[in-house]
């Protein structure tokens, strides 16, 4: 069974047919964005030199070297997205992104704007900077490096980027909420358990 690769920039329809728990690759172009770009942005309220509209944003900090007056992508892996998770929603609303890259889970208010907005979260692999900086093609561009090089806009063209794991769909439902609330429920049984057999003894 072939690879399902979604080529950015995506359409509405490429977006809407993912589910939570699909593995995908994605193909064209992707911006790395993490915390200080969400802040310039959301916060100081300065425009982001980077049509975002279809495109896949990565929650990353990659590794960077210049060569020969270019630059070149030795690692990239990504960054905890939760610290994301106040901005996601009004950067998703405001700049019609179709997929964000990240690690770990994400919470309600970036379930809702991809549910409202027809986008998705995934996750890449954490500890694999080398796989992803395989699938780096080119770096097109770089805005913002005065922030530095983990926080600026990357502007990299990436061919099968992945494996990247759907947690978000475009219908807001949320895997790791869903692990969570089961994760939650089971403690519960646990400690309902415990204390009626507790009891039982203590009626002994």
């Amino acid at each position: 069974m072939g690879r399902t690769v979604i080529r950015l920039p995506a359409s509405d329809e490429d977006i809407l047919k993912l589910e939570v728990g699909d593995v995908i690759y994605v193909d064209g172009i992707v911006v790395t964005a993490r915390d200080a770009v969400h802040r310039r942005f959301l916060v100081d309220g300065v425009p982001l030199p980077v049509d975002l509209r279809g495109l896949a944003i990565f929650h990353a900090g990659p590794v960077m070297v210049r060569q020969g007056g270019r630059w070149r992508c030795v690692s990239i892996g990504p960054t905890t997205s939760e610290r994301m998770e106040p901005y996601e929603h009004d950067f998703i609303a405001r700049t019609g992104v179709k997929l964000v890259i990240g690690k770990g889970g994400m919470g309600s208010k970036t379930a809702e704007a991809c549910r409202r907005y027809g986008a998705a979260y995934t996750i890449f692999p954490g500890g694999c900077g080398a796989l992803g900086a395989e699938a780096v093609e080119e770096v097109l561009g770089v805005e913002w490096l005065d922030l530095g090089i983990p926080e600026a806009l990357w502007i990299l063209k990436v061919r099968e980027l992945g494996p990247l794991i759907v947690t978000i769909d475009p219908r807001g439902n949320n895997l790791t909420e869903e692990v969570r609330r089961r994760a939650r429920s089971r403690v519960d049984e646990a400690i309902h358990e415990v204390v009626g057999r507790v009891g039982r003894e203590l009626k002994l």
